[in-house]
């Protein structure tokens, strides 16, 4: 199975524009065995696989990850 290195999830935002996050792969497998994605900061986490499906994944206690209304991968 061929992984993309860095996704682009678009997320709702309350103002006129989504917020987008880059998000690049890590070493890492989620429980679905599929890579796991974060950002710069670590903060947002998802599990990606090929066909785009998304698993957020919580970095902090008590954080409840919304879904990426768009998950789209980027060439480096």
């Amino acid at each position: 199975m061929e992984y993309a290195e860095i996704y682009e999830l678009a997320f709702r935002a309350s103002t006129a524009e989504d917020d987008v996050v880059v998000v690049h792969r890590t070493d890492r497998a989620g429980a679905g065995g599929h890579p796991v994605y974060e950002d710069d900061t670590g903060i947002v986490r998802a599990e990606i696989a090929p066909g785009g499906e998304v698993r957020m994944l919580a970095s902090g206690g008590h954080q409840a990850p919304g879904m990426p209304v768009t998950v789209r991968p980027l060439t480096a």
